[in-house]
C-alpha cells in the first residue's frame, strides 16, 4: 500500500479511535509538564494551498509532511539535520558536523515529544504515559547508549550530570528570574509539594509519578493518524540517533579546536543544547506566571534522567560487559549536592521571586567556570574521555 494512501486512511480513522478513548474536544486529558512544555513552541500552520492540490493521494501526504514539519516554532532549524549528514559525507570538517548535529537535534527532540502526544490519543494514559517517559529524554538515552558503545564511559557520566545541573539550575534560575521581572508587582505561587518531592527523590532515588502529571481540560484532537504518528515517531528517533552518533564521535575533535575540554563539552554544552526546545517551553509557561508547568518540567525532567536514563545506562553497560564506574569525583559530587541543596532551599517557601532565579543561575554560572577552569586530562592526554579497547 502506497505511504500517502496508507496516511490518509489512518488519519479517517483519527476521531473514531479518539472517541473510544474518550479524547474528544471537553473532555479532561491527563498531560505530563514536558507535553505542555513542548506545546508551547508549537503553531497553527496556513494549509489553505493545499485545498488547491488536485490529487487527494498527494494533498493527503502534503498535509501531512505540513501537519509534522511546520507547525512548530522550531522548523527553521530541520535544515541543520540534513546539513550534518551532508557535511559528514561530503567531509567538511568533525567540527561542522558536532555544531549542526547539536542544532539538528532542537527541532527533533520537539517532534519526538508531539508524536508521543498524538501516539497517546490512541493508547490513552497509561502508554502514553510510558512512551513520554521514554521519549522525553532520548536524547540524553541515545547520548549515552553510543559513548558506551564507543567506550567514552566520561562522556555518558558528565552528559547525564550536566542534563540535573542545566535542569535544576540553569532552566529553573532562568525561568524564575524572567518570571519575577515579567511579573513583578504579581502574586507568583507554586506547589511546594510538588517542589519537595522531586527534590527529595533526587537526594534518596525514590520515585513517586504521582505529581508529575496534570489534568487539564483542552479542545485537544489529533492530527495525525496512529500509523502516520508511529512512522513519523521511528523516522525522528532514526534521526536522533544517527545525530548523536556524529556528536558523540566528533565531540573530542570540537574539544581539541576549541581548547575546551571533552568533560565541560559534555556538562555544559551538551545538555543546553539537547534540551533546548524543553527549556524553551518551561521560561515560556514561567512569563506567563505558570510556575507549577515550569517546575514539572525543570524538577521532573532532573528526576526522570537520575531514576530513568542513569539506571538504563548502568544496565546496559552491563549487558555489554563494560565496566561502568559512575563514581564522581569531588568537583562532580560537590556540584550535584550544591545544585539539589541550593534547589531545595530556594523553593521550600512557595513563592518566586526574581532573586531566587538570580541565585540559581549564578551557582550554575559558578559551577560552569570550575569545570572550565579544572582541565581533567589522563595520563595519555586524552582529556578524561578514557576509551575501553576491544569495544565495537
Amino acid at each position: 500500500m502506497p505511504l500517502s494512501r496508507m496516511m490518509m486512511e489512518s488519519n479517517t480513522m483519527a476521531k473514531e479511535m479518539a472517541v473510544r478513548n474518550h479524547l474528544l474536544p471537553g473532555s479532561p486529558r491527563r498531560r505530563t509538564a514536558h507535553n505542555l512544555s513542548s506545546s508551547s513552541l508549537r503553531k497553527s500552520s496556513d494549509a489553505s494551498l493545499l485545498h488547491k492540490v488536485p490529487c487527494a493521494a498527494l494533498r493527503s501526504l502534503l498535509a501531512n509532511l505540513n501537519d509534522v514539519l511546520l507547525t512548530t516554532r522550531l522548523f527553521l532549524l530541520f535544515p541543520a539535520v540534513l546539513l550534518a549528514i551532508a557535511a559528514t559525507y561530503l567531509h567538511f570538517g568533525q567540527v561542522w558536523v558536532f555544531v549542526l548535529s547539536l542544532i539538528g537535534l532542537v527541532p527533533l527532540a520537539e517532534r519526538l515529544s508531539f508524536l508521543t502526544e498524538q501516539i497517546a490519543f490512541y493508547t490513552g494514559p497509561t502508554v502514553g504515559g510510558l512512551l513520554n517517559a521514554t521519549f522525553g529524554n532520548v536524547t540524553e538515552v541515545i547520548i549515552a547508549l553510543l559513548a558506551l558503545r564507543e567506550g567514552k564511559i566520561e562522556v555518558v557520566k558528565c552528559s547525564l550530570l550536566g542534563s540535573i545541573l542545566s535542569n535544576l539550575l540553569l532552566v529553573l534560575g532562568t525561568s524564575l528570574f524572567l518570571a519575577g521581572i515579567a511579573n513583578l508587582r504579581a502574586h507568583q505561587p507554586y506547589d511546594t509539594k510538588q517542589a519537595h518531592v522531586n527534590t527529595a527523590l533526587l537526594m534518596l532515588a525514590v520515585e513517586d509519578d504521582d505529581d508529575d502529571d496534570l489534568v487539564i481540560a483542552q479542545n485537544d484532537e489529533p492530527v495525525l493518524g496512529f500509523s502516520s504518528a508511529m512512522i513519523w515517531l521511528a523516522l525522528m528517533t532514526l534521526l536522533t540517533a544517527l545525530l548523536s552518533g556524529y556528536v558523540v564521535s566528533t565531540i573530542e575533535a570540537a574539544s581539541e579546536s576549541w581548547e575546551l575540554s571533552v568533560s565541560f563539552i559534555s556538562i555544559i554544552l551538551l545538555p543546553i543544547v539537547g534540551n533546548a526546545a524543553e527549556h524553551a517551553g518551561a521560561v515560556i509557561f514561567a512569563l506567563k506566571n505558570k510556575l507549577d508547568i515550569t517546575l514539572g518540567v525543570s524538577l521532573g525532567s532532573a528526576t526522570q534522567i537520575s531514576m530513568f536514563v542513569v539506571p538504563v545506562s548502568v544496565i546496559v553497560a552491563w549487558t555489554m560487559g563494560i565496566p561502568m564506574d559512575l563514581d564522581f569525583n569531588l568537583l562532580e559530587t560537590g556540584s550535584l549536592f550544591l545544585a539539589i541543596l541550593v534547589t531545595a532551599f530556594t523553593l521550600q517557601e512557595g513563592e518566586s521571586h526574581y532573586l531566587k532565579g538570580l541565585i540559581l543561575v549564578l551557582c550554575y554560572a559558578v559551577i560552569s567556570v570550575c569545570f572550565f577552569v579544572i582541565r581533567r586530562r589522563s595520563a595519555g592526554g586524552t582529556d578524561g574521555v578514557h576509551h575501553l579497547d576491544g569495544i565495537v
